[in-house]
């Protein structure tokens, strides 16, 4: 199949989070399976800056971007994608639109993205490459599901393309004064995206990606259930039950090839399922990074993510207080985002001086020192669509805590010493009782090593991989391409 890919995130060339991973790793392994995938995101400025375009080949351009007098954009082929059994990179240069890093704020973020869409179909057009499938990655590429719907639809090299939207996460669609349509050069698209009622005179892309798209599909089971609910679908659960027949539950996959601790060349030591030695190593560097006084035996607890009120951090910084009076362990949290949770991790990590480190960046050498530093991992999520953390955690040797929600009640299964099989450790209510309770269980099992070694070994043994989960998109694409929108889900 012929596969237009358009995302805002893709690994390791722009990296916000999990978005990025899994634009990449499933564009990898759908290239390596013989398919020809075309994948277009912007070249933000950020990446301007770290010389990207440097032996980059211009393919489109420069042409004028609408409503923006004498600015203009350029489509590069990145260098070295066009290798057998690797997809081809194309970047969206216009620094009138992509300025700064992968995110904007107010209606330069509709702009930018709009321009993301157009700049892609465009140069599918003027290319001759007809894609079967056009998969659209979140609200950012939503309008090019709606494009196609309009008059796109009429240019030949998209008569027989269908449309697949993926949802990574419905908490973020995309909510704009429609006069931003007249502004971006893209008026007439104006009918296919109004709306009546209380979001007249607005637009929200994702919500029209999902009413124009041939087929849906979100990352996990489990998450495609919960959003056809009012306590998960944000406002778009009836559109989504409506079109339930056309979306699919997914679960993200991972690339071991990046995430695995026995070749990561970003750890000081490797270590595997079979010789935990190096893991040890990799606790006493995470230890001396992060300002942590670690006593032999000490379970550390880690977490990487992104701060805001999604990812569970009130109940965390509500629970842990009275946890670390009581228990002893030690924690070491890596994350960046909004103020109010800097701001309380930080007078957490103050108040437990050794104890706890709060260490505010965006870093992968770092986070992939405390997936291999730490011996359980916090994901308290309020509602977590699929979530890889979770599963490059136990990869890495590190038991997660979870609320079971989304890909997380998906991936992580409660441990049972008596049979010794389970994954983790597994709480129902997003509430700071149910972390209590998660977090506790978890450090009894860890103060009994014959527990202990057979939890982490069941984890590290899972297999998460794209060669696990990328056939079920294969066969969604296939279905689709060969059979049209009525057809796509069985």
């Amino acid at each position: 199949m012929r596969i237009l890919t358009i995302c805002a995130e893709y690994a390791p060339l722009a990296k916000v989070g999990g978005l990025a991973d899994v634009t990449a790793g499933l564009s990898g392994w759908l290239a390596r399976r013989g398919h020809e995938v075309v994948v277009v995101m912007p070249c933000y400025g950020e990446m301007r800056e770290r010389g990207l375009l440097a032996d980059a080949h211009a393919v489109l351009g420069p042409r004028p971007i609408p409503g923006e007098p004498g600015a203009s954009y350029t489509v590069y082929r990145m260098a070295g994608s066009d290798r057998d059994g690797a997809p081809q990179v194309f970047l969206v240069d216009a620094p009138a639109r992509f300025a700064g890093g992968v995110y904007a704020t107010g209606d330069g973020e509709a702009l930018r993205f709009l321009l993301l869409s157009r700049a892609a179909l465009e140069l599918a057009a003027s290319a001759g490459f007809r894609p079967d499938i056009l998969h659209c990655h979140d609200w950012h590429a939503a309008a090019a599901a709606i494009m196609l719907k309009g008059a796109s639809r009429d240019e030949r090299v998209f008569r027989q393309t269908y449309t697949a939207l993926t949802i990574h996460n419905i908490g973020y669609q995309g909510v704009f004064d429609i006069d931003v349509l007249r502004r971006a050069g893209e008026a007439g698209l104006r009918e296919l995206v109004a709306e009546e009622g209380p979001g007249a005179g607005r637009v929200n892309f994702l919500r029209a990606g999902i009413l124009h798209a041939d087929v849906l599909s979100t990352v996990s089971p489990t998450h495609a259930r919960e959003i056809q609910t009012a306590q998960y679908g944000m406002g778009l659960d009836p559109l989504l039950r409506q079109r339930r027949h056309r979306l699919a539950g997914i679960l993200n996959g991972v690339d071991y090839a990046h995430w695995d601790p026995a070749t990561d060349p970003l750890l000081p030591a490797r270590y595997s399922v079979v010789d935990l030695a190096g893991k040890r190593d990799c606790r006493a560097a995470l230890a001396a990074e992060a300002g942590l006084r670690l006593e032999e035996g000490l379970p550390v607890v880690g977490m990487v993510t992104r701060l805001a009120q999604q990812k569970g951090i009130d109940i965390l910084v509500h629970a842990l207080p009275g946890l670390l009076a009581e228990r002893n362990f030690a924690c070491a949290f890596l994350g960046t985002g909004e103020p109010g949770y800097v701001s309380a991790l930080r007078g957490l990590a103050a108040r437990f001086p050794g104890r706890v480190a709060f260490i505010e960046a965006h870093d992968e050498r770092l986070a992939h020192l405390v997936y291999a530093g730490s011996d359980l991992f916090l994901v308290p999520s309020l509602y977590e669509p699929c979530g890889l953390t979770q599963m490059y955690a136990m990869r890495y040797g590190t038991v997660p805590v979870v609320r079971r929600t989304g890909g997380l009640a998906d991936t992580v299964r409660h441990f049972d010493p008596a049979s010794g099989s389970g994954t983790g450790s597994v709480f129902l209510d997003a509430d700071v009782g149910g972390l209590d309770w998660a977090l506790r269980t978890a450090l009894d099992w860890h103060a009994v090593p014959g527990q202990w070694t057979c939890l982490v070994a069941n984890g590290m043994r899972e297999d998460w991989s794209w060669e696990r989960q990328g056939p079920q998109y294969e066969q969604l694409f296939a279905r689709l391409a060969n059979g049209g929108g009525a057809s796509a889900i069985s």
